[in-house]
């Protein structure tokens, strides 16, 4: 089902209509007592860049799935204007890998860094938050053909970690109780 409820075909999307870019000065509350300001401050920029870009292209509601990979490469300053672009890389048949880039700047100075990158994965919901399938991602540049390629790898990564993670967490469950166990323990 789409997320208007019908069971239509969804009209694909370029990657550019659901772009985002968000930029924020950060402030003395954004930051630790030497003035850096924290990375779960850059860490909830990010969800909510990735989560505008993935409401763009769905066109409905989004929740966080998983963050694949958030990456530390340079401090950010108080006072640094923050920029945080978010673009759908590639899409499953409702979840979205929406890749983010975030830069700051120095604005006294005009030197930028790439500061972060991160892979978040959203999926798409309806009103009581049951999954929707989402329209199909069209890339329009070499970048963004290339981005969707490493995407389809990096969700065939999590699929097979998935599996394995749940395959090692089946070896090691306790054994499940047999009868004769939970007759003996009701005697006791």
């Amino acid at each position: 089902m789409t997320s208007d409820g019908s069971n239509e075909p969804l009209q694909s999307r370029a990657v550019g209509e659901s772009q985002v870019v968000m930029a924020r000065q950060m402030m003395p509350n954004d930051a630790n007592p030497w003035g850096a300001v924290h990375g779960g401050t850059i860490m909830k920029m990010v969800d909510e860049a990735a989560g505008s870009a993935a409401i763009r292209h769905s066109r409905c509601r989004v929740a966080t799935a998983a963050v694949d990979y958030m990456s530390f490469l340079h401090p950010v300053q108080v006072g640094d204007l923050v920029t945080v672009m978010a673009s759908v890389n590639d899409v499953g048949r409702t979840s979205m890998e929406v890749g983010v880039r975030v830069e700051a700047e120095n604005m006294l100075t005009g030197t930028r860094h790439h500061t972060s990158s991160a892979y978040v994965v959203m999926v798409a919901l309806d009103e009581q938050g049951n999954t929707v399938a989402v329209p199909p991602v069209i890339p329009e540049t070499p970048d963004q053909e290339r981005r969707m390629a490493a995407a389809k790898v990096r969700r065939t990564q999590r699929k097979t970690l998935q599996a394995m993670l749940k395959r090692s967490d089946e070896d090691h469950a306790p054994p499940a109780p047999v009868a004769s166990d939970l007759v003996q323990a009701r005697q006791k």
